[in-house]
C-alpha cells in the first residue's frame, strides 16, 4: 500500500537497454501496473515487456485525416461546382483530380492537429512529472535507463519496492517525495 500522499514513488537507474527490458519485464510480473520506463532512445520490445497497450493516438490522427480530407475535398467541390463554376481549360466543374493537392495538404494539417491534441488528452495535459526533481534523473536523456514506479501502484511499499528495485538490478535506487506545491495549484 501507499506511504502517504508526501511519497511520488521510486526510481532505479539500469546499466543498459537489455537490463532495462528486463527489469520492465520482472515488475509486470511481480504485479506492478503504475510505472514507466525511461531511456535516452527508443528501445524495441519495451511496451510488450511493460505490458503497455496500443497507443489510441494513432487512432485519433487517422480520423483527424480522415475529416480533414473529407473536409477539403467538400470545399473544393463546393467552391467550384456550386457556389462560384467556371469552366477552365474544358475541365468538368467538379474534377476531383485536381482537387488532389489540397485534399492531401488538408489531410495531413488534420492529422498533425489530431496527433497532436489526442497526444495532449491522453497524457492528461501533464507537462510535468515529480519524477524531474531527482537529480540522477537529469543524466537520463543522455546515458541513463530509468524505472520508475508511482506511489499510487497497488503494489507499492516504499521499503519492499525499493529493495525489490534492487534486486532486479537497478543502481541508485531513490524514494521520491512530492513537491510541496505544483504550478497552478493553490497554497493549502
Amino acid at each position: 500500500m501507499s506511504d502517504g500522499p508526501k511519497i511520488f514513488g521510486a526510481i532505479a537507474q539500469f546499466d543498459g537497454p537489455t537490463e532495462l527490458v528486463l527489469a520492465a519485464r520482472r515488475l509486470r510480473d511481480a504485479g506492478y501496473r503504475d510505472f514507466e520506463c525511461h531511456s535516452p532512445f527508443p528501445i524495441h520490445g519495451i511496451d510488450e515487456a511493460a505490458g503497455e497497450k496500443r497507443s489510441r493516438v494513432s487512432l485519433v490522427a487517422g480520423v483527424a485525416a480522415f475529416m480533414g480530407l473529407c473536409g477539403a475535398f467538400l470545399m473544393q467541390a463546393w467552391m467550384n461546382a456550386m457556389d462560384y463554376p467556371i469552366v477552365v481549360s474544358g475541365k468538368p466543374f467538379l474534377s476531383f483530380m485536381a482537387f488532389f493537392p489540397i485534399t492531401f495538404a488538408g489531410a495531413v494539417l488534420f492529422a498533425a492537429f489530431g496527433a497532436t491534441f489526442g497526444f495532449l488528452y491522453f497524457m492528461h495535459l501533464r507537462y510535468h512529472h515529480p519524477i524531474f526533481h531527482s537529480r540522477r534523473f537529469e543524466q537520463f536523456s543522455d546515458d541513463g535507463f530509468f524505472v520508475s514506479i508511482a506511489s499510487s501502484d497497488p503494489q507499492f511499499d516504499a521499503e519492499k519496492t525499493a529493495s525489490f528495485l534492487a534486486s532486479i538490478g537497478g543502481k541508485n535506487v531513490e524514494i521520491l517525495d512530492k513537491p510541496t506545491q505544483y504550478a497552478g495549484e493553490k497554497a493549502p
